[in-house]
């Protein structure tokens, strides 16, 4: 006998129905708890819906596991509060840990950061600073359509999380504004980002230590650093950075486009089977940059050699204009150089006339056209 399939029903909770004021003043941090806790314990099919309206919130802390697939549709906005100090002493924002099969579609994160980069800027006593919006030890998660707006510090990190799908993201922050990594991936496996707009004032995307099997398409980057795969070599037993690719993406005005960083210190890191394939490069500094003597302001520099061992990256069909004359540094490691590193069909600009390449330790091969020369 053949049943019919049923669909399950979708229990919405509306966040107004728990107290939620959406005048952004009065603090909801409390309504949106019950109204996750009453999601969390449903075994049905559950939106939280977030109408249009501006919700002042503290930090807050979605725990899991939850009993069914959660949907957090936001029409509004969330906004912390004008005092840098009401978030910034704990390191995120908005927190969902140990969560499975989560999906938050739309809106906008305002967390008023640019009180939090003064004090830092002045070197006052500052609070460590919050991550706008944090995904710890997560399964199948979505995150669409969302808009961060000036995060303290990083806007999203996806730490220790897997498949993970992050699509129609904008990320806005001033270029000055510090620490302000886009999207950060971490300890992580089978993460996707694609259609995301990021302009910040730090790494467009960021990929630490134990990430694989990350696919980046369509990206926009600029103002920012870049993508970047790194900073590693922090500890001497890291984890390593594999899979990793990053297609039809343009970089605009950045200060770093395509890069890999590790400090000079020992580690048994890796970073192996990249490929970063049409890039379109729009007055970019660094275009193409491996860095193995990271120290951001030359301070408190290690002063030895990389133990991170890259190889097998390739960089194809990557054209545009270069800001700096040197387009593409590749500045590897004595103790562990890079190898197996392909260059096919770069084409840079330095001003309408040819950049310049800088090697040093690498072992790698170039295929078709290639401007700057090479020095593989």
């Amino acid at each position: 006998m053949c049943l019919p399939n049923v669909a399950r029903a979708v229990v919405t909770y509306n966040v107004l129905s728990f107290g939620a004021k959406g005048d952004g003043v009065r603090d909801s941090t409390g309504p949106f708890l019950k109204a996750w806790a009453s999601a969390c314990s449903s075994t049905q099919l559950v939106t939280i819906y977030v109408p249009k309206g501006r919700y002042l919130l503290k930090n807050v802390e979605f725990r899991g596991p939850c009993k069914s697939k959660i949907k957090v549709q936001i029409d509004g906005t969330l906004v912390a509060p004008l005092d840098y100090n009401a978030v910034g002493k704990s390191r995120s924002w908005i927190l969902f840990i140990k969560v499975n099969r989560v999906s938050v579609v739309g809106g906008t994160l305002d967390a008023k950061g640019s009180s939090f980069w003064s004090c830092r800027k002045s070197r006052s006593n500052c609070p460590v600073g919050a991550r706008s919006i944090m995904f710890n030890w997560a399964n199948d998660i979505v995150i669409s359509g969302l808009t961060s707006i000036n995060s303290q510090l990083m806007h999203l990190v996806i730490n220790s999380c897997n498949n993970v799908m992050v699509s129609n993201v904008k990320i806005i922050a001033p270029d000055d504004s510090p620490n302000t990594d886009g999207i950060h991936v971490q300890g992580s496996t089978d993460v996707t980002i694609k259609g995301c707009n990021i302009r910040t004032g730090d790494d467009c995307v960021s990929i630490g230590p134990g990430t694989s099997g990350l696919w980046m398409e369509r990206i926009q980057c600029g103002p920012g650093h870049g993508v970047s795969i790194g900073s590693l070599a922090r500890e001497y037993n890291e984890a390593g950075v594999e899979n990793v690719t990053l297609i039809n993406s343009d970089f605009i005005g950045s200060d770093n486009g395509l890069r890999i960083k590790s400090w000079a210190r020992p580690s048994i890191g890796f970073v192996k089977k990249i490929l970063f394939q049409n890039i379109v490069m729009k007055n970019v500094e660094n275009p193409i940059i491996i860095d193995q003597n990271y120290c951001p302001n030359k301070l408190n520099c290690p002063g030895k050699t990389s133990g991170v061992k890259i190889s097998d990256v390739t960089y194809k069909n990557i054209v545009g204009t270069s800001a700096t004359k040197v387009a593409v540094t590749f500045d590897c490691s004595p103790t562990t150089p890079c190898t197996s590193i392909i260059l096919q069909d770069v084409m840079l600009n330095y001003h309408n006339t040819t950049p310049q390449s800088l090697c040093k330790n690498i072992r790698g091969i170039t295929r078709g056209v290639i401007r700057p020369n090479s020095c593989l």
